[in-house]
This record gives C-alpha cells, structure tokens and sequence, in this order.
C-alpha cells in the first residue's frame, strides 16, 4: 500500500485490514498456545488513517495492542532500530521490524500482554480512545481538560471529622 500524502482513508483501511490478517494468521500458527494469549480477545485494526501523509492504526491482538504505521519510506531496512514521529499529542518512539507479507513496519506498545480486557469490545473502546488521545494536541483545551482529575481533593480536615465536602481553591 502506498503511504504518501495522496493515500486515501480507503488505502489506510485497508492496509489495517491486511494487516490484521497477517496478525490473525501468526496468531493461529505461533500465539494460540502461549501463556500471553488472551483467547476473549480477536485480532482488530482500529482507527486506522492517514496522517501526515503516513498510515496510522492501532492492532489489537490477543498478544498486543500498538500504534502501527508502514515504515518502509520513512525507515529503510539500514536505517536504525527505532523510529521518533511527532503527533499532535506527542512525539511516540516506534521499534521497527520486518512483518512477513507486511513489509517494514513501526511499532508502538500499548499493552502486553492483553488480559486486562474482558472483552473484544473493551478492547477495541481503549484502542479507539487512545488513537484519538494521539491525535489531540497536548496544549489543546480538549486534552488538558482530559488530564485534569475529575472532582478537587478532599479537605483531609473535614474527611477526619466526618465531613466529606470537596475543598474549594
């Protein structure tokens, strides 16, 4: 699949989808039988689109779950190991790897190993949350309101008196 700045949303589904495939087919072949293998969860390509002119997604195994995007353009097989790509949220290091049937790809870990989630449907919420996380500017209303807690402290006075009033700053 080409990755370049013309690359439809179609082009970034469907890159997801062939690799969830490949993933499925490691899964049954490698994964099923190890320790790390979460069996309620399937193989899932989540989110996936173009951004910055490369194609972005989040895979979810019963093994993992990461931030994928093709490396071949941007990381040739001589370049380095790692890979550091700017996001709205960030910059994210990526591990980069050769996927058989995928080329080269980079690789951002999320979760491993995957037994936190009851469910495919859990599963896929989080991945889908954190893809639009990376897509959030870090300085944005949106994303400092998300990292503000959700109620102020507890005046530990009144908590030792009996009185649960929230404190007021």
């Amino acid at each position: 699949m080409k990755s370049d700045a013309q690359a439809p949303a179609t082009d970034a589904a469907a890159w997801g989808q062939r690799l969830a495939h490949i993933y499925r087919d490691i899964g049954e072949r490698a994964m099923r039988e190890l320790p790390i293998y979460n069996d309620t969860l399937d193989v899932e390509a989540v989110g996936f689109r173009v951004f910055n002119g490369t194609i972005i997604g989040i895979m979810v195994t019963p093994w993992f779950m990461n931030v994928v995007m093709p490396a071949g353009e941007m990381a040739p097989a001589a370049s380095a190991s790692t890979l550091r790509f700017r996001f709205p949220a960030g910059h994210i290091e990526f591990i980069l790897s050769d996927v058989n049937h995928a080329g080269r790809i980079a690789s951002c870990s999320l979760f491993s190993p995957m037994f936190g989630f009851a469910d495919a449907a859990c599963a896929r919420t989080t991945a889908e949350a954190a893809i639009n996380e990376l897509m959030l500017p870090a300085d944005g209303k949106e994303a400092t309101r998300r990292r503000e807690p959700a109620t102020s402290a507890i005046d530990r006075r009144s908590f030792m008196r009996g009185v649960l009033t929230e404190q007021h700053e």
